[in-house]
């Protein structure tokens, strides 16, 4: 099967939900540890999310910039949101937060990447999608608030995008992945190798 994660499931002998929000929460087990030891692990739990890295003809990433508060800091970002409904189908998602953050449907959608955000301190799965033959939404726009009423979008060429990543200039997760990922597949087997939109997601299984 080559390398790859492999599932596993340590025995918890108690958990306990601390705190709960309005989209995640946090869990505290008690988990077995290899020489028979207890020990406490939090963690957040969380719905997981879709991101969207949408590229068009010129070669450009579209990129949002938005006010992030844990951070305090103003990030450049690539499309994204949370699964809301439980086994919702995450290219659904995905399509979704690509026209209400930037007014844009795509033709072509394919698997970028998949990962875990922080495995050692959340459940989060992320799917990453490469979105292609881009085209201005039709009908009004998705009326946006709080934070994203004040978002920022352009289009940056990929190439700019990963300079800045590794002079660590941009930071946030997905686009980090995201990019890298498309140069990895276009320096490779290129993206007709890449999974198609409707690969399965063992981290998030959903209906088709």
């Amino acid at each position: 099967m080559g390398f790859q994660d492999t599932p596993e499931e340590w025995q918890v002998t108690a958990t306990v939900t601390p705190f709960t929000g309005n989209k995640t929460s946090v869990r505290t087990d008690a988990v077995v540890m290899p020489d028979g030891s207890v020990h406490n692990r939090d963690y957040q739990v969380h719905p997981g999310s879709v991101a969207v890295l949408a590229l068009d003809d010129e070669g450009r990433v579209l990129v949002l910039r938005q006010y992030r508060h844990p951070v305090r800091q103003k990030l450049w970002e690539i499309p994204a949101g949370l699964l809301d409904v439980p086994g919702e189908n995450p290219l659904h998602a995905a399509q979704r937060e690509l026209y209400e953050e930037a007014h844009v449907k795509a033709e072509d959608w394919r698997v970028l990447t998949d990962a875990y955000t922080t495995p050692g301190g959340s459940d989060e799965a992320v799917r990453v999608f490469l979105a292609r033959d881009l085209s201005e939404a039709e009908g009004e726009r998705f009326e946006v608030s709080e934070e994203e009423a004040d978002m920022e979008q352009a289009r940056v060429p990929l190439q700019e995008l990963v300079r800045s990543v590794l002079a660590g200039d941009l930071h946030n997760n997905c686009l980090v992945v995201g990019v890298l990922s498309l140069t990895a597949a276009l320096a490779g087997d290129g993206v007709d190798s890449l999974r198609p939109a409707e690969a399965p997601w063992p981290a998030r299984p959903f209906e088709a």
